[in-house]
């Protein structure tokens, strides 16, 4: 009987255990299936907040990447919304799944200096047009890059076509003319691939094209063939100027004359009531040109009013031609320093100045420069000049966005001829040591 109760308890404990052992696993396997669901559903809820639209999604499918960006931040949520969703998204299964469905993930950190920083953007970015662009919330498009140009202006001096009837026709400007067969192309053809690299081409028109046959009652008095305007347009010449002492040398007939052959050849013209404005690709440049042979009153206010009135009508640079200073003489003159100077200090962006015959200084005044005297250059009034120098003066206007930024020049040496023993009228660049010569000449005229 002992026995027997003492199987029996055995049994009952053993029953027990199992028992036990039953409750504590259903147990353990209850808290598991809850922490799963509850994971479950932490990386769903993640999933949704880390994927902000649909729309966003198909969008960067479709367009790429920077198309979707520029959608997402205009019409969905501001930079600091954004940045607070995707600092709740941190899971990193979430973090997973978002990535293989919108693109890479931005840390939180990162995401909320990038809107710190977009917003001071926003805030000093600037276009073009000198207006606010905004790149954040309602930007069009992207902001534009900035835009930069640079016009080049080249100048040379004294252009005399034709001849003083009273000197004899041998070795003159037509004779040479007619040894070339009439080729108006001959009298710039060392020069013009420069002038074609320009943007304008200025010289200084010191005769007349006409066929009038009175003169003016003084010493040298200048005549060139209507036909003769052909050497200017294919010597590449953009613009003249009228305003020195032998556009009368036939009176007004001759004067008159000559701005209507200019005018039919398209050729501009500037000086005395005349002037001159060229659209350089938007950039517009107005040119004056005056007889100066004082500093008084009245000059000055000439001067100031002509500079003035390019304004008025939009000239973005303006240009003042003078026709002054002492023949053949290699420095300035009180006179062509005073107006100079006033003409940059009313305005001007760059002195030209033609008359002496030879070659002057250059000044820079308050960053303008003054071309004191361009010297000769086709000159048909003289058939073997002493002192052949001449120079093409090149001068470089850089703006970026519209605004003149900066400028430079140089100086191209050259002479009068392409020969040394007389004037053929066909000026020619210098090279090697002529060349250093020449520049050397300019720099030191260019000291007073």
């Amino acid at each position: 009987m002992k026995k027997n109760r003492l199987s029996l308890g055995i049994i009952i404990l053993a029953e027990v255990i199992i028992l036990a052992v039953f409750f504590i696993y259903t147990a353990i396997n209850k808290d598991r299936d809850t922490d799963a669901a509850g994971l479950s559903e932490t990386i769903a809820e993640a999933k949704d907040e880390a994927e902000p639209s649909d729309a966003k999604a198909e969008t960067k499918g479709e367009s790429g990447p920077s198309d979707a960006k520029a959608e997402a931040e205009s019409e969905s949520e501001p930079s600091d919304t954004k940045a607070e969703a995707k600092g709740e998204s941190e899971l990193s299964d979430a973090k997973a799944e978002a990535e293989s469905e919108s693109g890479p993930s931005v840390n939180p950190s990162e995401a909320k200096g990038k809107a710190e920083t977009q917003d001071d953007l926003n805030e000093t970015r600037q276009n073009s047009t000198g207006e606010i662009s905004y790149a954040g919330e309602g930007d069009e498009g992207p902001v534009p890059k900035d835009v930069y140009d640079t016009i080049t202006i080249s100048a040379a001096g004294d252009v005399t076509l034709g001849r003083d009837k009273n000197y004899g026709y041998e070795r003159s400007f037509d004779h040479e003319y007619e040894k070339q067969g009439k080729d108006f192309s001959y009298f710039f053809s060392n020069v013009r691939h420069i002038f074609e690299a320009d943007d304008l081409t200025i010289v200084n028109l010191e005769t007349t094209l006409t066929n009038a046959d009175k003169p003016a009652e003084k010493k040298f008095r200048f005549r060139a063939d209507p036909s003769y305007v052909e050497i200017l347009k294919q010597g590449n010449i953009e613009a003249v100027s009228i305003a020195n002492n032998h556009t009368l040398d036939y009176l007004q007939k001759g004067y008159d004359d000559t701005i209507s052959t200019l005018k039919e050849a398209n050729v501009a013209y500037f000086g005395y009531e005349h002037s001159y404005i060229a659209d350089i690709r938007g950039i517009k440049i107005g040119i004056i040109g005056y007889v100066c042979w004082n500093a008084g009153k009245d000059m000055k206010k000439t001067v100031a009013d002509g500079i003035e009135g390019l304004k008025n009508e939009g000239a973005d640079l303006v240009i003042v031609m003078f026709h002054w200073g002492i023949e053949n003489d290699y420095y300035p003159d009180a006179v062509q320093k005073t107006m100079a100077r006033f003409a940059i200090d009313n305005g001007a962006d760059l002195v030209l100045g033609a008359h002496p015959h030879v070659l002057q200084g250059i000044e820079e005044y308050n960053g303008k420069s003054i071309v004191y005297s361009l010297g000769n250059f086709c000159f048909g009034g003289n058939k073997n000049p002493k002192d052949k120098d001449t120079m093409i003066y090149i001068h470089r206007f850089n703006f970026k966005n519209g605004e003149l930024e900066s400028q430079e020049h140089e100086v191209i040496p050259c002479s009068v001829s392409s020969v040394k023993n007389r004037n053929n009228y066909r000026p020619t660049p210098l090279e090697g040591s002529e060349a250093e010569r020449v520049l050397n000449k300019i720099k030191k005229y260019s000291d007073f």
